[in-house]
């Protein structure tokens, strides 16, 4: 199957499974750095100031756009495909982990018209975060790949609360069931 008629919704078979590779050990207990990011909604967060509620950040590479291509190599990275399916699983808990006082956000690097184009697609309920210009990735020093120049975040979440992070799940494999552990650590790590 080439990448101009890839099914982002499904996962091909047989990919690279991502590796702990240590990059997320220094986050848990970080303090959220105050940076401003936009959201689809059309506001800007400072996830610094969230300290309400408990917050769900999932972090991913990109979503693919139906008719375009992926960047080159793209399945051949371990964790660089299935967000598509990841955004969808975090759609259909949505409600759920609502339910247990978490609010759900995407962030990733594309850019905001980029995201509003697949939360109008998807029928995503929640917000996704733009950090295209990586202040936040480069603040808590996120793990990254490259291509063509582009830098993508590697797939991981974070749960914060009091505006630092609990708790982090890294690396993550399949995304498409993801949305279900942090439900079950949702469930089992009330507020």
């Amino acid at each position: 199957m080439s990448n101009t008629t890839a099914n982002f919704g499904q996962l091909p078979e047989n990919l690279p499974v991502p590796v702990d590779d240590g990059a997320c050990r220094h986050l848990i207990g970080m303090q959220m750095p105050s940076v401003l990011l936009r959201s689809t909604s059309g506001n800007s967060i400072n996830l610094a100031e969230m300290k309400d509620c408990t917050t769900v950040l999932y972090c991913y590479p990109m979503t693919g756009k139906p008719g375009e291509p992926l960047p080159p190599g793209w399945d051949m990275i371990p964790g660089a495909r299935g967000c598509t399916p990841e955004t969808c699983s975090f759609r259909d808990h949505h409600e759920e982990m609502t339910k247990l006082g978490a609010r759900v956000l995407g962030l990733s690097t594309q850019s905001t018209e980029e995201q509003r184009e697949m939360v109008e697609r998807l029928h995503v309920p929640f917000e996704v975060l733009s950090d295209n210009n990586l202040a936040l990735t480069r603040a808590l020093n996120l793990p990254t790949f490259e291509i063509e120049r582009r830098v993508f975040i590697k797939r991981l979440t974070m749960i914060l609360r009091q505006g630092r992070i609990a708790h982090v799940f890294y690396p993550i494999f399949p995304p498409n069931t993801h949305a279900d552990q942090v439900l079950a650590w949702l469930s089992k790590n009330p507020v």
